[in-house]
């Protein structure tokens, strides 16, 4: 069994995130070594490792592994970077984040996910991290206003909002996708002093919106 699991992680990166210009050997190793069908639901454990966005429950979902990939990529995490990441959901990237940095905060809206999340991150004896049930869809003012080096945002937001871009330590990058199906585009903002942010368009990709953030309903008379 752990030889077709080992199969079937292998090609997950080489067919799926290798493909999608993930080169970065750190974070290819990463997803070979972790053991991503310890965060998928038990009834979806078949699409552990599939090109797909896999349900939790609240209408939430894991991210493609190809995405996670490319975000973990572009915000190049270093071992001493302090992390905070929005939208905790399955607790896998929550992983990776800890597997690639110092130390996580991660923010999710339901009690449930949250406390499933921590028990998949300890069963794989990850312990780098802290959990906080909140609504953060419009940034977050949780830990007393902490400073972070990286912040992933696994939700896309409708409009750019200024708000997570403050919690950047100088030099600190964050990931966030924002627009509206059919075009999302993922960016790069990095903090290059107190004042001054750079703003980098990365991609296209279609991604759920972060719950709390989705754009107004639109009515048609």
């Amino acid at each position: 069994m752990n030889l077709n699991l080992d199969r079937a992680r292998n090609n997950m990166v080489e067919q799926q995130i290798r493909p999608w210009a993930v080169l970065n050997q750190t974070v290819l190793n990463t997803f070979r070594f972790l053991p991503r069908e310890k965060f998928v639901p038990a009834q979806w454990q078949s699409l552990a490792f599939a090109d797909t966005e896999i349900p939790l429950g609240h209408g939430e979902t894991m991210m493609f592994p190809r995405v996670e990939a490319r975000m973990l990529q572009d915000l190049a995490v270093q071992p001493h970077d302090e992390c905070l990441e929005i939208g905790t959901g399955s607790g896998f990237v929550t992983a990776c984040l800890a597997h690639l940095g110092q130390h996580v905060d991660s923010v999710d809206l339901y009690t449930d996910l949250s406390q499933q999340a921590e028990k998949h991150l300890h069963t794989i004896d990850i312990n780098n991290f802290n959990l906080y049930v909140d609504d953060a869809s419009y940034g977050w003012e949780g830990n007393a206003g902490k400073q972070y080096d990286v912040i992933a945002v696994t939700g896309s937001i409708p409009e750019y909002n200024p708000a997570f871009e403050q919690r950047l330590t100088v030099g600190g990058r964050l990931f966030v996708v924002v627009g509206q199906a059919p075009t999302m585009h993922a960016m790069l903002i990095t903090r290059e002093d107190h004042h001054q942010f750079s703003h980098q368009v990365l991609f296209e990709t279609v991604i759920k919106p972060l719950e709390g953030a989705e754009p107004p309903t639109q009515f048609h008379f």
